[in-house]
């Protein structure tokens, strides 16, 4: 009889780690789930306000992170979803924007997106952060051609910034 019993404790050990690792992924996934919600919309209207660069005067959110357009927008609208809304979130917002430091209050709006979000947009051009900027300031997705499109971040006045190759000083694009 002594022989089974330390059999079944060696048996029942290694079956509780698959659930600890169970438990431990679930707890993980709740918590990415709870942080990208409360970033995605901020409650009482998000906050657009200017900040100064090696780009210029550039749009920001109420975090600090660069704020990008992308040149697949047309009329308006957002043609950035699925796995580009991974990479590069919309601004949402859960009320009316409101206009920091250097952000004219006029050319602030929204949008309604196909999934259901209201974003930002300014001088007509949906914003988006990028996923990869991760603090205030950064601008990695400055001049990027992903999901079909080049990704630029926006100047105070709604126009694209552009970095020169060079490195040195910037201007505005077309827009």
């Amino acid at each position: 009889m002594s022989k089974l019993q330390p059999a079944r404790l060696a048996v029942a050990r290694p079956a509780t780690l698959p659930l600890q690792l169970a438990f431990i992924a679930l707890v993980a996934a709740f918590a990415l789930v709870a942080i990208r919600s409360a970033s995605a919309a901020p409650a009482g209207g998000a906050v657009v306000r200017v900040a100064k660069s090696g780009l210029g005067r550039m749009l920001v959110d109420g975090r600090g992170r660069t704020l990008y357009l992308f040149e697949a927008d047309r009329n308006g609208k957002s043609a950035c979803s699925g796995g580009c809304r991974t990479f590069w979130p919309p601004l949402l917002t859960s009320g009316k924007p409101r206009a920091g430091n250097g952000v004219s209050a006029r050319m602030l709006g929204t949008i309604k997106r196909r999934d259901g979000g209201v974003q930002v947009t300014y001088a007509g051009h949906p914003l988006y952060t990028f996923s990869l900027d991760t603090r205030p300031g950064q601008t990695k997705g400055e001049g990027l051609n992903d999901f079909g499109a080049h990704w630029y971040a926006v100047g105070s006045g709604g126009r694209k910034l552009v970095k020169h190759a060079s490195g040195g000083s910037t201007g505005y694009g077309g827009w």
